[in-house]
C-alpha cells in the first residue's frame, strides 16, 4: 500500500474512532501532498513514496520549529499540540538513524571523497543520498562539519 493510500485509510479509521487531532493532522498531510501533486502536474498519477516521505519530513520539521517558537513564547499548550502532530507525522517516516550510524556513513563517504573542507557540500550530499530520508539534514551537516575541522 502506498503512503498516500495509507494516510487515506488512516483518516477513515480516525474519523470512525472520533480522534479529532489525528484526523486534522492527517488531512493537513493529505493537503500538503495534493498541493505538491498539483504543482508538479501529477494530480492523476500521484507522487512516488520517496517524494511523499520528503513532504512528510518537511511537515514534521515545521511542527518542531513551531513548537520551539511556542516554547520561547511561553505557550506550552500550543507547543505540546505541535509536538503531538509531529509524533503523528513521524509514524509515516522511516526510522531515523542515530548519530553513531550517521557518523559511520560519513566515515565511509569521506574515505571515498576525501576530507577537504572544500568538499563539504559534496560529502553532505553523498551522505544524504545514502541515508535517503532517515537522517535529518541539519544533523548530517553538523557531523560533517565536526569531522572536517
Amino acid at each position: 500500500m502506498s503512503l498516500k493510500n495509507q494516510i487515506d485509510a488512516d483518516i477513515k479509521v480516525a474519523m470512525l474512532a472520533g480522534e479529532k487531532t489525528l484526523v486534522t493532522t492527517l488531512r493537513g498531510l493529505k493537503s500538503a501532498i495534493l498541493n505538491v501533486e498539483v504543482a508538479k502536474g501529477l494530480r492523476e498519477t500521484g507522487l512516488a513514496d520517496s517524494e511523499i516521505t520528503d513532504i512528510l519530513a518537511k511537515e514534521a520539521k515545521k511542527r518542531q520549529e513551531s513548537a520551539d517558537m511556542y516554547i520561547q513564547g511561553n505557550s506550552k499548550e500550543r507547543a505540546d499540540a505541535e509536538l503531538q502532530e509531529k509524533a503523528i507525522i513521524e509514524r509515516y517516516l522511516p526510522k531515523q538513524l542515530s548519530e553513531q550510524e550517521i557518523q559511520q556513513i560519513i566515515n565511509e563517504v569521506t574515505a571515498e571523497l576525501g576530507t577537504s573542507v572544500q568538499q563539504m557540500g559534496q560529502i553532505i550530499g553523498a551522505v544524504k543520498a545514502k541515508t535517503s530520508g532517515s537522517a535529518d539534514g541539519a544533523i548530517i551537516a553538523k557531523l560533517v562539519k565536526e569531522k572536517l575541522q
